[in-house]
């Protein structure tokens, strides 16, 4: 028997992501690489976490990604708030619902409501580190707090959360959404 077959079989972490427009992208990664250049911490694709870590097969999340993305139409997102790590996103009745709808699709369970983030840096650090985070990310970029965008790609991405420095991280899959 060759190993083949027993690969499609095995189970990985994957996580839905939206990703915000291109101008937006950039910006967001300006900040990040400011932030990392301070703090250290992996280098990471700026994104929204619709739906996190969820243990599958590459064949069974690629068809519940496909199948929960074409329900699914473009969105605002906007800033609510800069907190120690990550900019909190305002929970609108239509960033909430693309979280409950994408989890109902991949089976995902939240044991807390649905907080929509985009993190500015992975790593670990002391509360006081954090404190310092946030106030650095408001020095490099003091509007990022207004900051509003429109999320009309989803990304699937292997996710292994034992992987601090992020390098296994891989993109398998995004879609277009459509206003239609």
């Amino acid at each position: 028997m060759d190993g083949d077959g027993a690969d499609e079989k095995k189970k990985h972490a994957y996580s839905l992501w939206g990703v915000p427009p291109k101008d937006v992208r950039i910006r967001l990664k300006k900040l990040t690489d400011g932030l990392r250049s301070e703090f250290g911490g992996p280098e990471f694709q700026p994104h929204v976490t619709v739906v996190g870590a969820v243990h599958l097969t590459e064949q069974d999340a690629i068809s519940r990604f496909n199948s929960a993305c074409e329900g699914l139409k473009p969105y605002t997102a906007a800033v609510d708030r800069v907190t120690l790590r990550v900019l909190l996103l305002h929970p609108t009745a239509e960033v909430v619902e693309a979280g409950s709808h994408c989890g109902g699709h991949f089976g995902y369970k939240r044991s807390t409501p649905y907080m929509p983030h985009l993190s500015l840096l992975y790593g670990d650090l002391s509360d006081k580190e954090k404190e310092k985070v946030q106030e650095k990310a408001m020095e490099l970029d003091d509007s990022i707090s207004n900051l509003s965008f429109e999320i009309s790609s989803l990304e699937l991405w292997k996710t292994d959360t034992e992987d601090k420095s992020l390098e296994s991280w891989e993109k398998i899959s995004e879609f277009n959404l459509s206003h239609n």
